[in-house]
């Protein structure tokens, strides 16, 4: 137990991270048991040691794909820490804990230990776990995603630059990006962040190495985080791969599931089941259209990688309109609900169309639609309803 307490100790006291990603001061601490989820890369870890940090010797990180829990459950820890004088727990990395019960364990440890407050991350992928729904009447959920284009520039260059609603956008982009862009060159800064920026680790990184990394990162959710949420066979790992290659060279992507089932030699279910965790994995963004029901189980409409540091890791660098719809969707959907449009390139909230496109892109596929916009490229500022995109990333 000891080793726990020292790896704790080490890891928390030579962390040197004295930014905070959006989504700390929006979790309400003092809950008694806080899941943290998101896809990895995107900060979940470093997040949850900051914290630990500040409760200093009442609390303890402890990542559960060590050692020690193949011989140790968390109740032990949680009990030696409860009666050592410990106030928290922070674990990371549920879904890789070697025991099948992980959460009927945290269930009695919400019920027993009255005074304990536990914090835990877990893979966007649990999404798809029936035990995150077996806790939910006792955790409070947290979504992390990776860094937007505020963060980023916060990150690099301590702007102290604001979240912006996107009704604030729509109605005032010219004056905000006016005031953005007085302050820093935004155009160079967006096309460093479309390469470089999503993943937080880009801190400690060269363009190559960070490349390399997301795309490790890639692999690692195929080969470690689908194995560790549902069972797969090493051929359907195999499978997955080579779905990706095949889009890599055809995105932005309406699929035609025969001949893609035929190309990743799978059947039509096999592939929307790939679809599905490939998405809650986030590598891949998946659209319906925007006359699909509600659980309706259906093809999508559009196919995009989740976000363009992605497309960079696995070389789809020189299709510069799919880089900037997947920044589009990426951010469009932390606010709402986002569809493929049949006129225009996206549906928000079954209201607002957007078309996305270069600096000269006109309003012809959207003319005449209420509440639409374009969202373009290589422009500082924009007017009427034309946007620059990069104002998009400034929605967390």
């Amino acid at each position: 137990m000891e080793q726990i307490y020292e790896i704790s100790a080490r890891l928390t006291e030579d962390l040197n991270a004295p930014l905070r990603r959006y989504l700390y001061d929006q979790i309400a601490w003092s809950d008694k048991l806080i899941m943290i989820k998101g896809a990895r890369g995107v900060g979940k870890t470093t997040m949850m040691k900051q914290r630990c940090k500040e409760n200093g010797s009442y609390g303890v990180y402890a990542s559960l794909d060590q050692l020690f829990f193949n011989d140790h459950t968390i109740i032990e820890l949680a009990d030696y820490h409860y009666k050592h004088g410990g106030t928290h727990l922070y674990l990371d990395e549920v879904h890789r804990y070697p025991r099948p019960n992980w959460e009927q364990e945290l269930k009695n440890i919400h019920d027993s230990y009255p005074s304990l407050h536990v914090v835990f991350t877990g893979s966007s992928l649990l999404h798809l776990n029936s035990k995150v729904a077996d806790l939910s009447r006792r955790v409070a959920v947290y979504d992390l995603r990776g860094l937007s284009f505020r963060e980023y520039l916060n990150f690099t260059g301590n702007y102290g630059l604001e979240v912006l609603s996107l009704p604030d956008i729509l109605c005032n982009h010219r004056t905000l990006a006016t005031k953005i862009s007085s302050q820093i060159r935004v155009i160079g800064e967006f096309e460093k962040y479309l390469k470089k920026g999503y993943y937080p680790f880009f801190m400690d990184s060269s363009e190559f190495t960070y490349g390399q990394r997301v795309e490790r990162l890639v692999l690692s959710v195929i080969d470690i985080d689908i194995p560790a949420i549902t069972p797969i066979e090493y051929e359907t790992q195999l499978k997955l791969k080579k779905l990706l290659v095949v889009l890599s060279e055809q995105v932005p992507f309406v699929p035609n599931m025969t001949s893609l089932s035929r190309d990743v030699e799978v059947t039509r279910n096999q592939l929307m089941k790939f679809f599905t965790l490939l998405s809650e994995g986030a590598i891949l963004r998946t659209l319906m259209d925007a006359t699909t029901q509600p659980k309706r189980a259906s093809k999508p409409e559009k196919i995009l990688f989740d976000n363009p540091s992605v497309m960079h890791a696995l070389g789809i660098i020189h299709k510069t309109g799919t880089v900037r719809e997947s920044f589009a969707a990426s951010m469009l959907s932390f606010v709402g609900e986002l569809r493929a449009a049949k006129e225009g390139d996206f549906l928000l909230d079954r209201k607002y169309l957007f078309e996305v496109g270069g600096k000269n892109k006109s309003f012809s596929q959207i003319a005449d639609k209420p509440d639409s916009f374009v969202i373009a490229d290589n422009i500082e500022t924009g007017i009427g309803n034309k946007i620059p995109i990069w104002l998009l990333g400034f929605m967390y």
